[in-house]
Formats: structure tokens, sequence, C-alpha cells
């Protein structure tokens, strides 16, 4: 016999006026079996019971079935304007009737126009863009970049990064699971996380977040005992890791495949510092903290008051179309110039378009204050259940960049185990909300939404994370 829960649903799902067309496809079965004959065999499928997705409408997903789901992933932080965003789509249509492409050989309207668009955001002198078509590239790029430029070959990353999947980021991708055994880290050195809730030290008021740990702390107001032991370790890799001169470091402001993790105030610009002391650049990844996401500033650097040297963006920035850039100084920039470097389709017309009307969406539709203010609620909502939980063991985050790190209790704050935190998982999949995952032992919930979601969304999305979590305490009686 099945077993049966006694916890029902009482959030209503958000109402939504859209029609999905009908579904006219393979069959749920012949799909399956296509992706498992002729695809990589690499694709994760997450749930069970894979979805099978047909069309989706600013924050809402339609399955094959006209099944309706609030998505909080987006495509894993990609979708930062909703699914197919009118705006951006008439743009792109557009576009595709007048030309496709060209190649940077040629000048062409999109690519002068966007890249005068995209630097205007940013401070100077990070003004020179070069377009890529994913944020592996862009990645690489820079890393390339860095070496050439300093003409020295280290660079520094955290444990627990993730910065892409090519053979050259795989050495400052620092996941476990995205490892494959072969020579891949060459020139790269990982260092202590300053994770201020599962590292060594972590307190009351590190993190620049609406909610903080469940730690706590003596520090008194502007000092931060655990930003000083972590830049200490920083330090020891300097002193035992790498040459005295440096190509570089490589961060995201908020850690994204590893569970929205956040380094304490003041960590980042003394890190920068030290760096910089070596002759190396630094490099923020904004693939996932860019375009507004974290709500009180458009780029995730600024959230620390650093400059960098060189910043690379992807996902958000084309809103689910494939593309990416970096953006450094000109001087940086000159150094790939003593050569030949080509992206073929880096800064094509269609890219560039639909680029430049996401920009124009965050603006117009006022996304990046939507985000502060709908993220801010949500995350004072989950921390409620975190002191409600015994197994939430942290919320963190900051504007609509959340995770929700699950433990077996709050004093060991050991990972739950993978098939009770996927049960939790399937169980608001089934209830209508689709959340991501990460951290280095699958323990987190990453809520990174199309950054149009309302108040009204982020009640129903917690009311279904409650309920699976009430299921989730009756099962474990």
């Amino acid at each position: 016999q099945k077993w049966k829960s006694s916890v029902s649903l009482q959030a209503e799902m958000p109402p939504c006026d859209f029609v999905p067309e009908k579904y006219q496809s393979y069959t749920y079965d012949q799909m399956l079996k296509i992706r498992e004959r002729n695809l990589s065999p690499t694709l994760l499928m997450v749930y069970k019971k894979p979805l099978l997705l047909h069309q989706g409408h600013m924050q809402w997903l339609f399955d094959y079935e006209g099944r309706r789901y609030l998505d909080l992933f987006a495509g894993i932080a990609t979708v930062s304007v909703g699914h197919c965003h009118p705006k951006v789509t008439a743009a792109a249509q557009k576009q595709l009737a007048r030309l496709w492409h060209t190649s940077s050989i040629y000048m062409h309207p999109p690519i002068q126009e966007y890249a005068q668009k995209l630097t205007s955001l940013l401070p100077d002198p990070l003004k020179v863009v070069f377009l890529t078509n994913s944020g592996s590239e862009a990645n690489d790029l820079a890393m390339f970049l860095a070496r050439l430029y300093t003409r020295s070959f280290d660079i520094i990353c955290f444990r627990g990064a993730y910065h892409g999947g090519s053979p050259y980021t795989l050495g400052v991708t620092s996941v476990g699971y995205y490892k494959h055994g072969f020579t891949s880290g060459f020139g790269c050195t990982t260092t202590m996380l300053p994770d201020v809730f599962r590292g060594p030290w972590g307190g009351s008021h590190c993190r620049d977040s609406p909610v903080q740990t469940i730690r706590k702390c003596s520090c008194s107001e502007g000092v931060c005992h655990a930003k000083d032991q972590y830049i200490e370790q920083f330090k020891e890799t300097m002193n035992t890791c790498v040459p005295k001169t440096i190509a570089g470091f490589i961060v995201e402001p908020i850690q994204g495949v590893n569970g929205t993790v956040q380094y304490p105030k003041g960590f980042l610009k003394e890190a920068f510092q030290l760096v910089r002391e070596r002759g190396g650049l630094c490099i923020s990844d904004e693939v996932q903290t860019g375009f507004g996401r974290t709500g009180s500033h458009f780029w995730g650097f600024q959230t620390h008051d650093v400059l960098p040297d060189i910043v690379t963006m992807a996902k958000g920035i084309g809103n689910g179309f494939p593309m990416a850039a970096v953006v450094t100084r000109k001087e940086i920039a000159s150094a790939l110039a003593q050569n030949l470097h080509f992206n073929t389709f880096g800064g094509n017309p269609v890219a560039c378009i639909v680029g430049a009307a996401v920009l124009d969406a965050i603006e117009e539709d006022g996304l990046q204050q939507n985000s502060e203010e709908v993220g801010t609620y949500m995350l004072l909502e989950l921390a409620k259940l975190r002191d409600k939980f015994e197994i939430v063991g942290d919320v963190r985050g900051k504007g609509l960049m959340i995770g929700i790190e699950m433990v077996t209790n709050k004093d060991t704050c050991h990972p739950l185990p993978v098939e009770e935190f996927s049960q939790i998982w399937e169980d608001c999949k089934d209830m209508g909300v689709l959340l991501g995952r990460g951290g280095l032992y699958r323990q987190t919930f990453r809520i990174k939404p199309p950054m149009c979601i309302t108040k009204k969304d982020a009640d129903f999305a917690v009311e279904v994370f409650q309920t699976a979590l009430e299921r989730h305490v009756e099962r474990a009686a």
C-alpha cells in the first residue's frame, strides 16, 4: 500500500491568464526513448519522472499535459526577465527577419549599439567588451587574458567555486562531481572557502543578507573575527601554494552552484588587495549574480565595494539566448591583440539585439527593484521555516538569489541525506513549484527565479515548501 500523507496543500497557485498551445510532438514515452538513444548520456534529468516541458510564459512553465509550474530556477538562473518576454521576443523576431549573421569582421548596428549600452552600466575603466557564447567560454577567455597580460600563470579560486565545464575552466571549478580524471587544473590553486555557515568560522552578522546564520559571535560593531581568520587562510595560500607573482584570482560575488554561499563582509576587498600586491588581476564572475539579481546593485561585485579588472557575464544576459561577455580595461584587452583572437558567433546580430532588449526590460519592468523587494520578503519568510524545522539549517542570499541548506539537525549540520532531500524536491514539483539544487553534498535548495515573480508567487512557493517539510517530518515519524 502506497504511503499517504495527512498533510495537504492549503496554498492556491496564483492565477495566470496565459493559455499554452496544444502539445503536438512525440508521446512522453517516445521522448524518453529518443533521449536515452540519441542524446548525450551526461545530460542530467532531475526528477524520478522527468518533466517534459512545452511552453513558458514569464515566471510560468507548462508541461505537455498543460500543467502549470512556478519556475523558481529559471533555467539555472538564466531566464532573467521572464520566459518568452513579449518585448525581447518581438525584438528577436524583427532581427531574425533582417539579418542573422555576418560575423564581427563587418560592422552591423547591433554590435556597436549593444557594446555601448552594456559598458555604460559598468564603472570606468571597464569599457572594452569581448562577446562570446557561454559562461564557460567567457571565463576561459578571462583566465587567458589575465595570463597574457600579467605574463604569470597561477590563478587562485575558492573551493566550492563553479566557473564552467570547459577543460580550461574545470581547473577553477572546485566542485567534486564536475571533476573528470584528467589534468585540467594546471596552474590553478584552490583556497579555503570563507563559508560562514559551514566553514570553521562564522557568526551572527557576517554576511550581506537579510538573514544571518544561527551561529553566535561576540564581535563588536565593525569587527568580524570570521573575516580576519579567513583572510589569514588566504594569505597562507599566497605564501605556500603560488609563486611571488600570480596571474589572478577568479571569484563569484556569491557562489551559485555551491548553493548561494556568501562571504563575510569586507573579505573580498582585502583579498583583492592581496592579489594585486602579487601583480595579479581580479576577475568577478557575474554569470549568476549580474543583471540586477542581487537587488541592491546591478553587479554582484558592487555589493562588496570592489572594482575588478575583468568581469565575466552570461546566463541572465540573454534571458536564455546563448550569449556571454567579458568586459575589461583597454590595456588588458590589448594583450590579446598581439595575435589574432576570433569568435565566429560572438556578438552576432541576433544575440546583440536580444541582449539590448533584456537590458531594456530590466529597466522598464523595474526588475532590479523587484528582486530587492520580493527577494528580501521571501528570504524573511523562509527564515521563519528555518526557525520552525530542525532540518532547515541555513537560509541565505540577497535579492532573488537564495539558498536553503538542508541538514540532519542544527547541532551537527550534517547534510540531509540525498534520498530525503530528493523526496522534498519531488513533493514541491508535484505541488507546482520547481526548485534548483546545489552544494558540495547536493544538500542546498537554490532559488533563482525569473526576476518578474511577485509576492503572491513567493507566498505560494513558501507554503508549498512548508507543506513538503511537514510531509518529511511525518514520514520521518
